[in-house]
């Protein structure tokens, strides 16, 4: 069994935000995401979304996290 492994993802057409502060906050940045999606004519493929966490949350403070917040989109 493998411990770890690199793969590739094609998300295709996106929408990110990176998010900053504790993971508890990350519906803010959704909703700020949302409102982009809305207001530029693009709708969610899915509400799958993806978080890449580019923190360690042990060894960072948790109002310091950063989170990259990605939804796959459409044009409407």
């Amino acid at each position: 069994m493998k411990e770890a492994y690199f793969d590739e993802l094609e998300d295709g057409l996106s929408v990110q935000i990176l998010h900053i502060g504790s993971y508890d906050s990350e519906p803010e940045s959704f909703q700020q995401l949302k409102m982009f999606i809305d207001e530029n004519n693009y709708v969610l493929k899915t509400l799958v979304h993806r978080e890449i966490y580019l923190s360690d949350a042990r060894k960072v403070e948790h109002d310091k996290l950063k989170t990259i917040l990605r939804y796959r989109i459409n044009k409407k």
